[in-house]
């Protein structure tokens, strides 16, 4: 829904970082995220069917070496052998292939893989094929399955087939060199020499294989992190985009960019605050809407050169104001997003429609404070209104008015309550009328009224209320008679407001007596 006065650029939004910010459509479903663990435990399946697939290719070892059998490179070396390892290869890496289906997450088949190979490496050896670099690899293939204990083992295991495979061949080379008398010591010196071969390549892939894990760990918490930013953000996102629907207008302002962006419409656009501006154009556009009276007031509240101070350790600020179109309104400030000192860098406006709430409440207001019986407003009112008064002050034509029905009960008693009803209502239209705009009516007891005028002339006023009583004539009851007295404070501007009261009642009682007296009755009752 485009707001008021809203001028949107001719380019869309573009920026996606920024959409995705803003719009939750906009944002990728993330993958479920995983924690190291859980990548260790990912990571072993593709690790065992990697050293299984180097198991199968380990079957191309035997024709390899029959080439070089045949090309002269291996003259020590036999058919059979190639036979021989071809065969063991096929049924290490069928075997392995079944224990890796049952246990693909266990580290039993790799495990298994890495001995296979040195096994393989071991028994080349001992059938003259030296590839004696080759069995200081296979250790750091464990380095994949990112574990210590795993390391440590396939270098250990790896270290002895070695070792076992140097001394069967030892005899051998012992006869090839005249500096060896025994075959003792052909085995200690070319075993010494790959003792501190293989002690170079175990702290190598030591450092290596730490190194790999720090790095893995790092890697799996950010994305971790990531993917819980992400989430909560999408939270935040779905939240901010039902906000869309539940108000009117809806807008995101960019303190940092320098924009706002109505969320209401289809297609998101960015408007550029311009330097020196101090209302966003969604406020521009609703200006002319405005209340007079409260138009200052909703002007000062919606600057945006302000806003940043007022929410500054605040989550949101607030404000009704009067629509001459839609009538009451609640503008709000959000913050979604502050710097290092809370102050906001990007907040939501939000104006939301409260004129049926405010009616309510008006109701319920005036029902808190009126007469049920009369429409006239009550004693709640009339002392809510005078400790107002109090606390700004009284003012020179100020004037209170007691009035108090006469013969109530004798109205009661031989025509009926709904008779006396009659009568109180009767007082009380005599005096609305009377008083008029000049001030307030209120029913304080059954038949007990106070009004809080603005004259200049408080007798006129007593005189209009007995002109009004006077012809008046009820269903029931054919004449009514009121006491009246008035206190202003122009005449005792030396009283409060509760020594006027108090003389108004005195007043008031006066006419009372004088009127049983007049009429030969004597029903006063005391106050």
């Amino acid at each position: 829904m485009p707001f008021p006065g809203h001028s949107p650029d001719p380019d869309p939004f573009p920026e996606k970082e920024e959409l995705m910010r803003i719009h939750p459509a906009a944002l990728p479903q993330p993958e479920e995220a995983v924690d190291f663990d859980q990548f260790l435990r990912d990571n072993r399946i593709r690790v065992n069917y990697s050293l299984n697939m180097v198991l199968w290719v380990c079957i191309l070892a035997g024709p390899a070496i029959a080439l070089g059998i045949l090309g002269g490179a291996f003259k020590r070396t036999s058919y059979s052998a190639c036979v021989i390892i071809s065969a063991v290869m096929l049924v290490m890496a069928g075997g392995n292939l079944l224990i890796l289906k049952k246990k693909p997450h266990d580290f039993i088949p790799g495990i298994l893989a890495l001995a296979g190979t040195d096994l393989l490496l071991g028994y080349m050896y001992v059938s003259h094929i030296s590839l004696r670099l080759t069995f200081f690899l296979v250790p750091l293939l464990s380095l994949l399955f990112c574990n210590r204990k795993i390391y440590i083992g396939s270098c250990l295991f790896n270290y002895l087939v070695m070792g076992f495979s140097i001394w069967l061949e030892a005899f051998h080379y012992s006869e090839l060199r005249t500096d060896f008398n025994t075959q003792m010591e052909g085995f200690i010196n070319i075993f010494a020499g790959c003792t501190i071969e293989a002690l170079v390549m175990f702290a190598a892939g030591f450092a290596l294989g730490k190194a790999i894990s720090s790095y893995y760990r790092r890697m799996i918490n950010q994305y971790v992190k990531t993917q819980d930013d992400h989430a909560m953000m999408k939270e935040q996102l779905e939240i901010l985009d039902s906000m869309a629907e539940i108000y009117d207008f809806v807008n995101l302002i960019d303190f940092g960019e320098s924009t706002e962006m109505s969320l209401r419409e289809e297609t998101l656009h960015k408007i550029v605050i311009e330097k020196g501006q101090d209302h966003t154009h969604m406020v521009q556009g609703l200006r002319e809407q405005i209340a007079p009276d409260m138009l200052d007031a909703f002007w000062q509240f919606t600057n945006i050169t302000t806003v940043p101070d007022r929410l500054v350790n605040r989550r949101s600020i607030a404000g009704e104001f009067i629509s001459t179109k839609t009538g009451w309104f609640r503008a709000q400030y959000i913050r979604v997003k502050g710097d290092m000192n809370r102050k906001p860098e990007m907040v939501i406006y939000t104006i939301q429609n409260i004129n049926a709430d405010k009616q309510k409440e008006e109701h319920l207001i005036h029902i808190s404070l009126t007469d049920e019986m009369t429409g006239l407003f009550n004693r709640r009112c009339f002392e809510e209104d005078a400790a107002e008064i109090q606390t700004a002050g009284i003012g020179k034509d100020l004037a209170l008015i007691s009035a108090d029905l006469n013969g109530l009960k004798t109205v009661n008693d031989n025509l009926g309550h709904i008779a006396g009803d009659e009568l109180i209502k009767g007082a009380a239209d005599c005096l609305l009328a009377a008083v008029g705009a000049a001030g307030k009516v209120y029913r304080v007891g059954g038949d007990e009224f106070m009004a809080i005028v603005r004259t200049g002339d408080c007798d006129a006023l007593v005189r209009g209320i007995l002109e009004k009583a006077a012809a008046w004539k009820g269903a029931m009851v054919d004449s009514i008679s009121i006491s009246v007295g008035c206190a202003s404070h122009a005449e005792n501007p030396g009283l409060s407001l509760e020594e006027l009261e108090k003389l108004a009642d005195k007043r008031m009682y006066d006419e009372k007596a004088r009127h049983y007296s007049q009429s030969g009755m004597d029903r006063r009752r005391p106050r």
